[in-house]
């Protein structure tokens, strides 16, 4: 029967049917006793969920070797950011690249420090005062849903973030909520396909991990960026 349909007639049946697919979906997570010391022992699609840092690593977050190791003056290039976007950042931990995004968005944009560790938000807190930055805003979130306002946001970052979501399917329903239609959702995770990047396994993720966890959801793949050391930044956008 489809082979009789024109092209455009094709594409809208198999929209239908993906929407379909996505509405219907139910995540599944699998408990495994054989698992990486580093995981948590539950796996979704196939890919172990990485034991979270807490609060207590947050000086590791700002340490000087981090802007060679994961050069982030080149990712806050890559988002391209304008004056007045919204902007969330996911996981933020101590802020350290809220604040800069806030310089990029100016007094007329906003940036959400999205944490689900009251700790981390006192010390974003505390640098918001002692640097005079009026545009980071504090946000508490819980670990199936970053409270963000519906529609309103125009780009989601994560740094290193998604991997340890206990629960990463509602996470991500609760980001693409948050998102304006247009909006993009930015993963910027360390590259699992390249061994030389010296970071634990379970904290790395595959670009086509990535593509697939995402694909139960009214996100479309835009681009991803693979110039970072060690990182790929991997850009979706929701429909």
């Amino acid at each position: 029967m489809m082979q009789n349909l024109s092209y455009n007639e094709l594409m809208i049946t198999l929209s239908l049917i993906l929407s379909f697919a996505q509405a219907t979906y139910k995540p599944v997570y699998e408990v495994r006793d054989d698992h990486d010391i580093n995981g948590i022992g539950v796996f979704y699609m196939g890919r172990e969920i990485a034991q979270v840092m807490g609060h207590q690593a947050a000086e590791w977050l700002e340490r000087p070797e981090r802007f060679e190791e994961e050069a982030p003056q080149m990712l806050l290039q890559g988002l391209k950011l304008k004056p007045g976007m919204v902007v969330a950042d996911v996981g933020a931990g101590s802020g350290y690249l809220s604040f800069p995004m806030a310089k990029q968005v100016g007094p007329t944009g906003k940036v959400y420090a999205e944490e689900i560790q009251q700790e981390m938000l006192d010390i974003v807190v505390a640098k918001s005062k002692r640097l005079g930055v009026k545009n980071v805003v504090p946000w508490l979130g819980t670990t199936t849903d970053t409270k963000l306002p519906e529609n309103s946001v125009d780009l989601i970052l994560m740094v290193d973030v998604y991997h340890e979501f206990d629960k990463p399917y509602e996470m991500a329903v609760s980001m693409v909520k948050s998102l304006k239609k247009g909006g993009k959702l930015v993963f910027v995770e360390y590259r699992k396909e390249d061994p030389r990047v010296p970071i634990k396994e379970v904290h790395k993720m595959s670009e086509a991990q990535v593509k697939k966890e995402m694909s139960v959801l009214p996100l479309t793949w835009v681009s991803t960026y693979k110039g970072l050391p060690r990182q790929h930044m991997i850009f979706f956008e929701k429909k």
